[in-house]
């Protein structure tokens, strides 16, 4: 090939590199950014960002915890959702646990382990979604002064599950031999079961080397009320891990507690919470919300707490 046509195509080659720079590393990038500084724009390109008192505090689209440095619940804050992403609310890790709804047998903690003292996370136990559920809603319960009985788990805050062990008959049925309660460990000393019996044959702890799968894998719903008084949105987390909204519900449990905390009237508080309800999206898309980070940002506003940043 002469060097005149290497020269030749080098060259077009070289504008052409030179064109697709200028479009796409200059002009576009600079016109998403004008974009961006317009009226109704500037606020969503900035990342949604909320002030108080001059100083950044979060973002209206990501939800955030109102814990202390241990990770106990701000007694005067409403509390957000569960969060999966990362260590909760990691925006670089969004996303759900991927835990279904059978999901609902414990993985056990080594008991050796747990001798040593070692925390149960460490010596292996991995909950399944039904005792994560199981768990927030007794310690929400507990925290909030409300029933915290669901179905399908036991008053420990676990899941009420039992594998059931025995002859099948030709319609699928089984006929029990042996019941154990598959997430409740057996432990030195007497370790009770949320049920004594399963049609007739006594429940026993599960052991940590057995393993129950060839069972009968049981859910027992117990005689907890079918309406919780905790709802979903407390004791799932959504599916972005990220979510700012807590559903009317979860908020009217926490006002009590809200309202000691600061010191002030229930009806005060509810009456903020009021104000900050959204309806649905167009009127009947998803539902009703509560925007956590601006209700206490209110909260704070009208009845700070002394001694605390918000009312300094």
């Amino acid at each position: 090939m002469p060097v005149s046509d290497l020269i030749r195509r080098h060259t077009a080659a070289l504008r052409a590199l030179l064109i697709l720079t200028v479009i796409t590393g200059f002009a576009y990038p600079g016109i998403v950014w004008v974009a961006g500084q317009l009226p109704g724009l500037h606020d969503k390109s900035h990342g949604s960002i909320v002030e108080a008192g001059g100083r950044p505090v979060g973002s209206s689209l990501l939800g955030q915890s109102f814990t202390d440095p241990n990770g106990d619940p701000i007694a005067w804050y409403f509390q957000s959702r569960p969060s999966a992403a990362g260590d909760g609310y990691d925006s670089l890790a969004s996303g759900g646990s991927n835990l279904g709804p059978e999901n609902i047998v414990d993985t056990p903690a080594d008991p050796a382990l747990l001798a040593t003292g070692s925390d149960p996370e460490s010596a292996g136990f991995t909950p399944s979604l039904l005792t994560q559920v199981c768990t927030r809603s007794r310690e929400i319960g507990l925290r909030e002064g409300v029933d915290g009985a669901r179905p399908f788990c036991t008053a420990d805050g676990v899941g009420a599950v039992l594998s059931v062990m025995g002859t099948y008959t030709t319609d699928g049925a089984v006929i029990p031999e042996r019941v154990v309660s598959v997430n409740e460990p057996r432990r030195a000393g007497p370790t009770p079961v949320f049920r004594t019996e399963y049609q007739g044959v006594p429940v026993e702890c599960a052991q940590y080397d057995e393993d129950y799968s060839t069972g009968r894998i049981v859910p027992i719903a117990g005689d907890a009320p079918s309406e919780p008084a905790v709802p979903a949105d407390a004791v799932t987390s959504s599916g972005s891990g990220l979510d700012p909204h807590i559903s009317p519900a979860y908020a009217e449990i926490q006002v009590n507690r809200v309202a000691a905390a600061r010191g002030i009237e229930s009806a005060a508080v509810r009456e903020i919470v009021a104000a900050h309800i959204s309806g649905r999206v167009l009127g009947f898309a998803g539902e009703p919300r509560v925007h956590v980070l601006e209700l206490n940002l209110d909260l704070d506003s009208r009845y700070p707490v002394p001694g605390t940043a918000a009312s300094e």
